[in-house]
């Protein structure tokens, strides 16, 4: 019977398997995703084709569809428009279908058009890589049973369900419905897991929402991004260059007025704003009330502890309904959950002219720190020493 050119114990093809997906999942991270819909780095041109013949290889998936169909995810995340978000079309179908609703979009001619704009347009990207899709796999199925034998079907089966899987399903699916969330971002995305391995960093998928154009996918110091990790690699060895990573809040604590760069720095920083909002006011607040608060008010306080700091356009109405009765019974959290939502309205008007956002920070500093709340006035101090990152020359 044969056997195959290569012959390997049970744990070598199992080892073969992973290291080929984890190939595909890091062209697919870092070329398509990183590179290509976001142009958050530039990769050499042997690192580019390298991963275009990969995935041609084992996915047979086209550059500009994919990055189309990501481009728009982003444009109309979460809406009808949306080609695969579970908050629309519910979660098994985005888990258990997320291939079929990539082809399907891939169909429309718009989309193409309209988002998929700057991705390769060669010979052999119209000739090979779009002409003849499914050739690379096939070729790969051979290739597989030639080197593997009988097992490279199963290898190669498993290679077919990986993409569709963990980066169509999970990611478009598990990472929009479930998860901790760092930032609030105007969408569902969460971040899945801490630790991004298993899918090349998409795992930590709220961080990319809220940072779309970061090459660098981990924010947290315990958050870990195996896609950066290469990025990284390949930089060292002029094989890439990173073009934007997610700014990082600058604190100059010799500031005491807030200024034009201060405006800046905030609207550039605002998720992170409102994460050390809610870390630094919002729970502490909460906190205290609970202290305070009898057996009746602890319980609707605690129900009402995630709305608190949640988006407001994705909350559901039972949300709102418990969010709202909290407030009512206490002022001090009222006042804070307002501050909350003024402060986002200076940079929802960020097409305002420079001098009437300023104006409105400073405003917002002086109710702020007119509310007599501790916890709200350092806070309002701290927003005030906030800092353009130096550039490098």
């Amino acid at each position: 019977m044969f056997t195959g050119l290569i012959d390997l114990p049970w744990w070598g093809y199992v080892l073969v398997t992973l290291g080929i997906t984890h190939i595909t999942i890091a062209a697919v991270t870092i070329f398509l995703h990183r590179h290509q819909a976001h142009r958050a780095l530039d990769l050499h041109p042997i690192v580019s084709h390298f991963f275009r013949f990969w995935l041609w290889l084992t996915t047979g998936m086209i550059t500009k569809a994919w990055t189309a169909i990501h481009r728009k995810h982003h444009a109309k995340c979460e809406t009808e428009e949306d080609p695969h978000s579970p908050q629309v079309l519910g979660l098994r179908k985005v888990l258990l279908e997320g291939a079929e609703l990539y082809r399907a979009e891939a169909k429309n001619k718009e989309t193409l058009e309209k988002y998929g704009h700057g991705t390769p347009d060669d010979w052999l990207e119209r000739q090979v890589y779009t002409g003849s899709s499914r050739t690379g796999i096939v070729l790969q199925l051979v290739l597989n049973v030639l080197l593997f034998g009988p097992i490279g079907l199963t290898i190669w089966a498993v290679q077919m369900i990986w993409i569709p899987l963990f980066a169509a399903g999970v990611i478009n699916g598990i990472g929009h419905y479930w998860g901790y969330r760092s930032y609030e971002s105007p969408d569902a995305a969460t971040n899945v897991l801490p630790w991004g391995i298993i899918i090349g960093g998409e795992e930590l998928h709220n961080n990319h929402h809220a940072f779309p154009s970061s090459a660098k996918l981990s924010s947290k110091s315990w958050e870990f991004d195996i896609g950066w990790m290469y990025i990284c690699i390949l930089q060292s060895m002029g094989l890439a260059k990173v073009r934007k990573v997610a700014p990082v809040p600058v604190i100059d604590p010799a500031k005491h007025t807030a200024d034009i760069e201060t405006v800046r720095a905030i609207i550039t920083n605002r998720f992170h704003v409102l994460a050390h909002y809610a870390k630094d006011v919002i729970m502490p607040v909460l906190g205290d009330e609970l202290h305070k608060a009898d057996e009746s008010c602890r319980g609707l306080f605690k129900r009402a502890r995630r709305a608190l700091v949640r988006e407001e356009s994705l909350m559901d109405e039972e949300a709102k309904t418990r969010l709202e009765a909290a407030l009512r019974r206490s002022q001090k959290l009222k006042t804070v959950y307002e501050q909350r939502q003024r402060l986002q309205q200076i940079w929802a008007r960020s097409s305002a002219s420079q001098d009437a956002l300023l104006h409105q920070l400073q405003e917002w500093c002086k109710q702020a720190e007119a509310t007599g709340i501790k916890v709200l006035q350092d806070f309002a101090r701290t927003l005030r020493c906030y800092s353009l990152q130096p550039t490098t020359a």
